[in-house]
């Protein structure tokens, strides 16, 4: 409330919809806010009272960094990558051209991002998702797994995620990717060695092997899974 009347701030959809009494865009305002979506900005409109008193347009700039990772995406075997965004769809459909992404869904409230990432799961298994607001929350909590961005992200993003980055920065998620992927294959080594050593020593011991060789061949597995797992820390320093 300003001097007596309502103001509201919001995009045309608020306007549209005349949600709590916001008035409707005259021609004239329309006018401007078509120009202005032509042009791949979000439109946040300002109005007093039944009187719009601004049209602001918003226009993200992807950073330079962007394009390199979602490249370095691909090259890891990531070959399906969406964009979900609250803007527009010539805002959301800009951003996606300029850093490389071929599918960008624009104009989506938080339960329209759900229903995204239940189709993707529905067609490509496993879906991650990442992000850094209380709109994505939802998505993020659906998602396979749900990564957030720490410095920049929302407690809600950051409570629901099962991942955080903890830096403003999207080239640790190509960190993290790599490191699930060698945590993995170090997982299924060390399995291997250890199932393959029980199979060789239970009837290598009942056929005539002593107990004290198969301890000492037992423990000296159990140091060969550790050393192969200590690896892990020679990927975080190169990386």
């Amino acid at each position: 409330m300003i001097a007596g009347k309502t103001a509201w701030a919001g995009s045309p959809r608020l306007f549209d919809e005349s949600i709590h009494g916001a008035p409707k865009l005259e021609s004239s305002v329309q006018a401007i806010v078509n120009r202005l979506e032509e042009d791949g900005r979000t439109i946040v409109i300002v109005a007093h009272g039944a009187r719009v008193i601004g049209v602001i347009g918003l226009l993200d700039a992807p950073r330079e960094t962007a394009a390199p990772i979602v490249q370095s995406l691909r090259n890891s075997g990531i070959e399906t990558i969406v964009m979900l965004s609250g803007d527009n769809q010539k805002a959301a459909t800009a951003i996606a051209t300029a850093v490389g992404i071929t599918d960008a869904r624009g104009g989506l409230m938080p339960e329209d991002k759900v229903s995204a990432i239940k189709e993707l799961a529905s067609s490509q298994g496993g879906v991650a998702m990442i992000g850094d607001g209380v709109n994505d929350a939802p998505a993020m909590a659906t998602a396979s797994v749900g990564i957030a961005m720490g410095a920049a992200g929302s407690d809600v993003a950051l409570e629901t995620a099962d991942i955080a980055l903890m830096s403003d920065d999207l080239s640790q998620l190509i960190f993290a990717i790599n490191l699930s992927k060698k945590s993995s294959h170090i997982i299924r080594q060390n399995l291997l060695v250890s199932l393959g050593v029980v199979a060789l020593l239970i009837p290598a011991t009942i056929v005539g092997l002593g107990i004290g060789p198969a301890v000492i061949a037992h423990e000296g597995s159990t140091l060969v899974v550790v050393a192969n797992a200590l690896r892990l820390l020679r990927q975080g320093a190169s990386d």
